[in-house]
């Protein structure tokens, strides 16, 4: 990574660490909606998603400085999918989620504002300067969404459970979020989020409940939060650019993804991602790039640094070729600048690094620096390359296809 992104990074971090303080400590609780003035009842039963409408479209109307949507502690609020729709009128909104919200317990329960589209259970849109908060829980009662994931329509119906669009200046702070449908939260066309102190929790074999997936957004700072899921903790797809991943304990999961990206075909991009100080424990992967064949676009400016493994299967991947169903194609997505430093641990499979690229374009400019990694179970492990250019630096495994330092 250029020396000038490490220090924008760092900055970005420090930055928005102090704008979160600010925001959070200043506001006026005065100008705030309860959604138990508006009929909710909190216990856990009733359908509360007409209470919360209620006092949403008060907070959003409000004009003030700020204005805030109280869900208070010690209640549980069962919720039909809603859409928090802005643009209001207050500069920043805070939602203060101090209680527990829960999605309905059967699949055949849920009732859809809009039966064409069932992408996601809780969203907000067109919002800026929302600030989500408090400590509160929030639950996806997913178990019945997994059960049917073999049937392909129910499937390909699993709603996000949160799920942020265009939401300039984003703060999502200090919530414990549990078992999704699908993936607990999905940022898209956000630019200047701020995201730290979640605790995402699902069961290692639920189906494609990564933490975070992102897309379409910019500038974006995640750190300090725990996420323990059955898919990638953290996914960040096409349109990704400036993201900055610090701090993070993942596992179960999938580890870190960047991608997929290129699928039938299609053209995707993501450039400067900086994902540092992250552990990753029993995970399927850790630090992974992967494409499709076919794909065209680009993963660029991509840097992992100072990884910690703990029984990771697969520690450090780049895979130009994902392609689960076989199909052939001439095309991929180029991968260049792609630096992996101080990454140590543990495998527990034989395969520690695999840097496997598409002979029609082939991966460049890939450094490895400072890596030592090696077997939880007592065994031999090893780096496979193909179409790879690029140098390693004191490197444990030995990397054959790279030059050596």
């Amino acid at each position: 990574m250029e020396l000038q992104f490490v220090v924008f990074a760092m900055f970005v971090i420090v930055a928005s660490s102090s704008c979160l303080c600010v925001r959070l400590t200043s506001h006026d609780l005065r100008h705030s909606f309860n959604v138990l003035d508006y009929g909710a009842v909190g216990n856990g039963k009733n359908d509360e998603s007409r209470a919360f409408m209620d006092a949403w479209k008060d907070t959003c109307s409000a004009i003030y400085e700020s204005s805030t949507l109280v869900i208070p502690k010690e209640k549980t609020f069962m919720l039909q999918p809603l859409w928090f729709m802005g643009p209001c009128n207050s500069p920043t909104i805070y939602v203060k989620l101090e209680g527990t919200i829960i999605a309905p317990n059967t699949i055949e329960g849920w009732k859809w504002p809009n039966e064409n589209d069932r992408g996601s259970w809780i969203r907000f849109s067109y919002i800026n300067g929302l600030v989500v908060y408090g400590g509160g829980l929030i639950d996806g009662k997913g178990a019945p969404w997994w059960d049917c994931y073999s049937n392909v329509m129910c499937e390909s119906e699993n709603p996000t459970a949160l799920h942020f669009h265009a939401c300039e200046n984003l703060i999502l702070t200090g919530l414990t979020h549990i078992n999704s449908p699908r993936n607990h939260i999905s940022l898209n066309a956000c630019h200047g989020s701020q995201i730290s102190k979640l605790h995402i929790i699902a069961p290692n074999e639920s189906p494609n409940t990564d933490g975070i997936d992102i897309a379409e957004s910019s500038n974006v700072v995640i750190e300090n939060s725990k996420m323990e899921t059955g898919d990638d903790c953290i996914a960040i797809n096409h349109g990704s650019t400036s993201i900055d991943i610090v701090g993070i304990f993942c596992g179960p999961g999938h580890g870190i993804s960047v991608g997929s990206l290129g699928r039938n075909g299609a053209e995707e991009s993501v450039e400067k991602i900086y994902v540092r100080n992250c552990t990753f424990n029993g995970t399927t992967n850790g630090v992974r790039i992967k494409t499709w064949m076919g794909g065209n676009g680009y993963a660029r400016k991509v840097t992992f640094e100072d990884i910690i493994l703990i029984e990771a299967n697969n520690p450090v991947i780049i895979d130009q070729e994902y392609n689960p169903y076989d199909s052939l194609y001439g095309y991929a997505v180029k991968v260049s600048d792609v630096t992996f430093r101080n990454i140590r641990g543990t495998s527990i499979s034989k395969h520690a690094i695999q840097l496997h690229c598409d002979g029609s374009i082939s991966c460049t400019n890939i450094i490895l620096e400072g890596i030592n990694i090696t077997s939880s179970i007592g065994e031999e492990v090893h780096a496979s390359c193909k179409n790879v250019n690029g140098i390693c630096n004191s490197c444990i495994p030995y990397v054959p296809c790279l030059s050596q330092e």
